[in-house]
């Protein structure tokens, strides 16, 4: 966030709209609604495109909340539309779906739920990224609106998406006519819940907020032989713990040093027994950049060091490692003047101490990119919410015990805060930019 004293100044001239009267309300249908909700939600994750029983019940809360729904959009998406009078449209997007992790949170409501995905593979499942507090806030802010009709005009689309963890949700909602078959949006919304903000806090940028993300999947062949024998083939296990190696040479030694960029080997798989050179190992990339041109540069460096390191170890031309990328997104950007307007909408609505300044802790993703590339012409804006107190974030910081990360298997958040405060910073945000013609 460039501009926090001009966001300060914005709040305090904000409009009477985004006052916060509707607070108390939000606080009250989540004791009264959305509690039971987000447990629900919590103990029965699904993973990416196998989000049946979510997306269900996400159409028939948001049908009760007054939209008009329909199913199975990109694969399990769900759309729901608020029409109330002529004016913008604006799509609210929640993802849904949940990761392959067994949950050790010790809470009373954890997940014990396996699934087979779409891999085939059957895995435990847990809301370990907190899109059961995205989802559950979706609701509550279409509940909100519909309560608020007196306050604005247009068109709100709210979005339950499948598979963000694959990052094929989003492209897939809109290879199947989300902005040619549903009013297409003005502006673009989401928001994410961090476990290392402040519950309460709320913080977006007027520029970038997720990098880019790329899975690239790596074989490496070789030639099998018996393990007393290694002189007789060519190693895979060997080749690919050096392209392992070689790859970090990429960030250190060609990448910019001032532009920001990963390459994590996250899985290795190779051989059947102590004794036995297989023919094969395979390698499991993720990629992450803060630009497009150094995602480019990420991309053909891996596959050209992969291919080098193979050729090094006399493998031939026709053996050389196959590198392919099976799922990615672009960066997510900010529009700026969207971002410095909703952050001091906000702001109005929350007080001024709950926006803060962003700061990009990590180099995670998000596929709420597609919905705002240049091509679509749609401005975005995309926020964070606190999810863990400022007790437990300070004893961390005092060397008591670390808050788990996303994707973690201790992973927890507050939910009442969490849900609260992202369906009162969504309903604010709505609420000014569908503001009547005079108000």
């Amino acid at each position: 966030m460039r501009l926090l004293p001009l966001l300060l100044a914005a709040a305090a001239a904000a409009p009477a709209l985004a006052a916060p009267d509707f607070r108390p309300a939000v606080k009250a249908d989540y004791d009264g609604h959305l509690e039971a909700l987000f447990i629900d939600f919590h103990r029965n994750p699904e993973l990416s495109f196998m989000e049946t029983r979510t997306a269900a019940i996400m159409a028939r809360e948001l049908r009760a909340a007054g939209a008009e729904v329909t199913e199975n959009v990109g694969g399990t998406g769900v759309v729901g539309i608020l029409r109330n009078g002529p004016g913008p449209v604006v799509l609210v997007r929640a993802d849904m779906d949940g990761l392959p992790v067994e949950e050790k949170s010790g809470l009373p409501y954890a997940s014990a739920a396996r699934q087979v995905g779409v891999d085939g593979v059957e895995s435990p499942v847990m809301h370990a990224c907190g899109h059961d507090v995205h989802i559950t806030s979706l609701i509550g802010t279409a509940r909100q609106l519909q309560r608020m009709r007196d306050r604005w005009s247009g068109t709100v689309v709210l979005i339950a998406q499948p598979a963000e963890e694959r990052v094929g949700g989003a492209a897939a909602m809109l290879a199947d006519g989300l902005y040619t078959r549903f009013p297409k949006p003005d502006y673009a919304l989401a928001f994410h819940v961090s476990s290392a903000l402040a519950t309460g806090q709320v913080s977006a940028s007027e520029g970038i907020q997720y990098s880019s993300a790329d899975s690239v999947d790596i074989t490496v062949h070789g030639v099998g032989a018996h393990g007393a024998a290694p002189h007789t083939g060519r190693d895979p296990v060997y080749i690919a713990s050096q392209i392992v190696v070689a790859l970090q040479s990429i960030v250190s030694r060609e990448v910019m040093p001032l532009s920001p960029a990963v390459i994590t080997v996250g899985a290795f798989h190779a051989g059947t027994k102590h004794n036995i050179i297989s023919d094969r190992a395979d390698l499991q990339v993720t990629v992450r950049a803060n630009d497009e041109q150094t995602r480019a540069q990420l991309l053909a460096a891996i596959e050209r060091v992969a291919k080098g390191v193979a050729r090094t170890h006399g493998m031939a031309e026709d053996r050389l490692p196959e590198v392919r990328v099976s799922e990615g997104t672009p960066t997510t950007i900010n529009d700026a003047a969207l971002a410095r307007r909703l952050n001091g909408a906000i702001a109005a609505a929350l007080g001024a101490d709950a926006v803060v300044p962003f700061q990009q802790l990590s180099m995670g993703a998000e596929d709420f990119a597609y919905f705002v590339q240049p091509e679509h012409g749609v401005p975005g804006y995309y926020f964070a919410v606190g999810g863990t107190s400022q007790a437990v974030l300070d004893a961390a910081r005092a060397g008591g015990p670390p808050v788990p990360s996303h994707h973690s298997p201790l992973f927890r958040i507050e939910p009442e805060p969490s849900v609260r405060i992202g369906t009162e910073a969504m309903t604010a945000a709505v609420l000014d930019l569908l503001r009547p013609a005079g108000r």
